[in-house]
């Protein structure tokens, strides 16, 4: 099949004080959020002047991915869309309905199943289409890419980077610790086709850290989550990393390399709930703490996106490193399968 283009569909951030509120009713419509989380939450991102960097971080992946492109002799203009602030995708599919774009690749910047990892930009495509109408171009969204080589590769050499931070007398003994974002158990549980038995999510967030591991050969690490968001009595994946560090004993772990490979870029949620509290909570218990990059820096990134761009339009191979399903390749929004990753009060 031929493509006219390639869509980046991201999540969205701020990029002003001003921003800071309309982006959080934007993240939260339809949820029930207090307005009081709503301002606890606003202030983390004033800490930071209002901006995350998530956007102008996705702009510069659309750069090196047209780079590669053209590298690769590919014809593709790219678009950049987000589901909670500007450019909009509903905006973005409109205007390249208006540049003749009939049939184009969707890039959604995660790398996991799950609601929130997957099926949310399904939703996303299918809104945006929906908004545009009969003009709106197919959009065939492109699989999740948790063992892609490169991306094993550029999570591996940032946890690298991040262990000769740490000091010499400490290195030896410092231990990794992988973050993803949480999500409550049930829709873990839920994420996958019943078929395949649920927590896709969780069980690929799991096989990432072990392939990282074996590139840096690593035998001991750890797995935890961060950033939850719901309230107390609704069990979310755990433990949580703060909690995980202040439990460290630093006799045994004098040091910790935190390794964000739940995510692409960075953004708020670690800028704040990794820079600002797992540190604190390291340095309050005497650990040495150093945060591995996210691979979306790295410059092997836009060569997987591409690669994942050729398994389209050159019937190139899937290159995986893992037995586990890559699902998330949908046409126009569709699921992978009947009931996959239904939303049952995913976050995000």
């Amino acid at each position: 099949m031929s493509y006219d283009a390639v869509l980046l569909l991201s999540f969205g951030g701020p990029e002003g004080p001003e921003d800071v509120r309309p982006f959080l009713e934007n993240v939260t419509r339809g949820r029930g959020v207090p307005p009081e989380r709503l301002d606890d939450v606003a202030q983390h991102y004033l800490h930071f002047g209002g901006v995350s960097p998530l956007n102008q971080l996705n702009r510069d992946i659309i750069d090196r991915v047209r780079i590669e492109l053209d590298r690769q002799g590919l014809d593709l203009p790219v678009y950049f869309g987000n589901r909670n602030w500007e450019p909009m995708v509903e905006d973005t599919v409109a205007r390249m309905a208006a540049d003749g774009v009939r049939r184009a690749l969707v890039f959604a910047t995660s790398a996991y199943g799950g609601y929130s990892a997957c099926r949310q930009y399904d939703e996303d495509i299918e809104r945006a289409r929906n908004a545009v109408g009969e003009r709106a171009p197919e959009l065939v969204k492109l699989r999740q890419f948790f063992d892609h080589p490169l991306f094993v590769a550029a999570n591996a050499d940032a946890v690298r980077s991040a262990l000769a931070e740490i000091p010499a007398e400490r290195r030896d003994a410092a231990r990794v610790v992988y973050t993803a974002h949480s999500v409550p158990t049930a829709a873990d549980a839920a994420a996958g086709p019943a078929s395949e038995g649920g927590h896709r999510y969780s069980r690929q967030v799991a096989e990432t850290a072990r392939l990282v591991s074996a590139e840096l050969g690593v035998t001991e690490y750890d797995v935890v989550w961060q950033s939850r968001s719901g309230p107390p009595q609704v069990p979310w994946l755990e433990p949580d990393v703060v909690d995980h560090i202040e439990g460290l004993d630093p006799a045994e772990v004098p040091a910790v390399v935190v390794a964000p490979i739940g995510f692409v870029s960075d953004h708020l949620e670690i800028l704040w709930d990794l820079d600002e509290e797992a540190r604190e909570a390291a340095e309050e218990r005497g650990i040495g703490f150093a945060r591995a990059a996210t691979a979306g820096a790295d410059r092997r990134f836009a060569e997987l996106v591409v690669e994942l761009v050729r398994e389209h339009v050159a019937d190139a191979p899937e290159r995986k490193l893992s037995e586990l399903v890559s699902g998330g390749c949908t046409v126009n929004g569709a699921p992978c399968a009947v009931g996959c990753c239904e939303r049952l009060g995913a976050a995000r």
